[in-house]
């Protein structure tokens, strides 16, 4: 079982508290009504444990689990054995978030690590800094001159913002990020070492060396996003990069100058932006692909892993390889490949 003691639980919670806040479906088991202290996975789930099944590979766990209760769909409820409770919902992952929100309420973003509750003696704040209510500001950060700060958020130990960077309401801004030259919308979440504002790679080429040219744009972070540790953001060549409302982005992700995100897109590590390319609403773009710049990526639309895209993608359109081509092409071409070497391995022997 996860040992829970980085995160304080606050709260033991009832199964029919847990239904009804999560709209789930209370099947009470014959062991009877137990207190929910913790969550686990369910191979090793303890009485007092939350637990999900969403994949049928772990079906077979229902029946040895000692979880308290586990969350599944209404399908794999049918094949719970008596004892055990079960919370059906359609989406049991989504559920089992939920609860543990519920559970510990600190793991949901990088909390304050010196114990400060105000603003730090040891931070440094230059001329014409603003800082709203409750704002928490931890030793050896440094904010540029007429930077603001919103109501509610943390700026973790040394991170570094700069002149004129706007923060948003309840946002956290963790340990070692470097911002510059940004507006950060509200409840924003921004990982330990992310690197945001800084100039786009950007030379005016030639046979005599590369002029580098200036960078004079911004970067425009919407509410609700979260960019994950050691990402790079580059500001605005000649435009703004904005980064849409609600999108998530995970840790060593490389975006360019100019990029336009939707709204509610998903960026796997290690995937690579190039400047001015343009993403629609609700876009996933899978672990270490890369899109080249200037091409535009319809909404809905699916990038697989380790992929490498080199013209626009439509709308819904889901697609694999490098380079890219439609998603079902590809698995062909793929599944023929694997009969070929296999027949090639058959007749060599």
């Amino acid at each position: 079982m996860i040992n829970p003691s980085f995160f304080a639980r606050t709260q033991s919670l009832q199964l029919a508290d847990i239904a009804a806040k999560t709209g789930s479906i209370l099947v009470m088991g014959s062991g009877g009504e137990v207190d929910i202290q913790i969550a686990g996975p369910i191979e090793a789930a303890g009485k007092g444990a939350v637990t999900f099944l969403d994949n049928a590979s772990y079906l077979s766990y229902l029946e040895t689990t000692s979880a308290g209760a586990v969350f599944c769909s209404k399908k794999h409820a049918r094949q719970a054995p008596d004892h055990l409770n079960i919370l059906v919902h359609p989406n049991p992952y989504n559920a089992y978030a939920q609860t543990l929100n519920l559970l510990y309420p600190t793991a949901v973003r990088p909390q304050p690590i010196t114990g400060e509750v105000s603003i730090s003696d040891a931070a440094f704040l230059a001329q014409g800094v603003e800082c709203e209510e409750n704002v928490i500001i931890e030793p050896g950060c440094i904010i540029g001159e007429n930077a603001s700060v919103g109501a509610g958020s943390h700026i973790l130990a040394g991170a570094v913002v700069g002149a004129n960077v706007q923060i948003g309401r309840n946002c956290t801004i963790s340990a070692n990020c470097t911002i510059t030259h940004t507006f950060i919308g509200d409840n924003v979440i921004i990982h330990s070492g992310a690197s945001i504002g800084q100039d786009g790679f950007g030379f005016a080429m030639g046979p005599g060396g590369h002029q580098k040219v200036p960078q004079i744009g911004r970067v425009i972070i919407q509410d609700h996003v979260e960019i994950g540790a050691n990402t790079t953001i580059d500001r605005g060549a000649n435009r703004d990069t904005i980064i849409g409302e609600g999108c998530k982005i995970d840790n060593l992700v490389q975006i360019g100058h100019n990029v336009v995100m939707g709204r509610h897109c998903i960026i796997v590590g290690l995937v690579g932006i190039s400047g001015s390319a343009t993403l629609g609403d609700f876009v996933i773009v899978a672990g270490q692909a890369g899109i080249i710049g200037h091409v535009t990526i319809g909404s809905g639309a699916q990038i697989g892993g380790g992929s490498g895209v080199h013209r626009d993608i439509e709308p819904g359109e889901k697609v694999m390889g490098y380079p890219s081509i439609p998603a079902d092409l590809w698995m062909r071409k793929a599944a023929k490949t694997v009969r070929e070497a296999k027949k090639w391995r058959t007749n060599g022997k």
